[in-house]
């Protein structure tokens, strides 16, 4: 069991996998207030993209269970394929499984509805499989608190980071003075974004040096 991920997360090494964040299953969200929990996905989609990582998206039974992925996601995502499939874990549908290999990235970041299961067993798979698994928890939502207590602790128990998404973004950025990160922090709407990028383009490059 992997406790401490050895690799440092940069954009050259992870990737982000959005699973099931669909209408149906976003409405029996209780654990995590449903706008705040739209917002962060799309925030971590944005941020994502901005930071230029290859994103995996995944359905389950869109036309006969649960719907399309919410409208603000799949508008943070143009064009984007959401796979749809039928297995329980995502990483079941082999469709699913070749996109994130694909991907050739060893940090995997997972976000899912529900938390205990939509994020949590394709992430715990990954983790077996020797991939460094992480959960966005403020991505992720489930139906009462018990299974989000739960679920946390099982991930724990697995070796699965659990972070918050902003964090995750942030750690990958690495460096306020990239060019990009007053668009990260501008997807993330944090608040200091704008100071961010004053503070990044008053400062000359033999400041940064020093």
């Amino acid at each position: 069991m992997n406790f401490i991920n050895p690799e440092p997360m940069t954009a050259d090494t992870t990737a982000l996998v959005l699973v099931d964040h669909q209408v149906g299953l976003m409405t029996g969200v209780r654990d995590y207030p449903v706008a705040e929990l739209k917002h962060n996905v799309v925030g971590l989609a944005k941020a994502a993209k901005a930071l230029g990582l290859p994103i995996v998206t995944t359905t389950t039974s869109a036309k006969t269970l649960w719907g399309p992925a919410f409208p603000e996601l799949a508008a943070a995502l143009p064009g984007h394929d959401f796979i749809d499939r039928t297995s329980v874990n995502a990483w079941d549908d082999p469709r699913v499984a070749a996109a994130i290999e694909a991907t050739g990235r060893k940090n995997l970041i997972f976000a899912g509805v529900s938390l205990e299961v939509c994020a949590a067993f394709p992430a715990m798979t990954a983790q077996r499989k020797g991939y460094n698994a992480y959960v966005a928890m403020d991505a992720s939502g489930t139906f009462n608190q018990t299974k989000r207590d739960t679920g946390l602790l099982r991930l724990s128990q697995a070796g699965v980071v659990v972070a918050d998404g902003a964090s995750l973004m942030v750690e990958i950025l690495a460096d306020n003075a990239r060019p990009v990160a007053r668009e990260v922090y501008g997807a993330l709407h944090m608040d200091w974004a704008v100071l961010v990028g004053q503070v990044r383009d008053g400062v000359e490059p033999a400041d940064r040096a020093a």
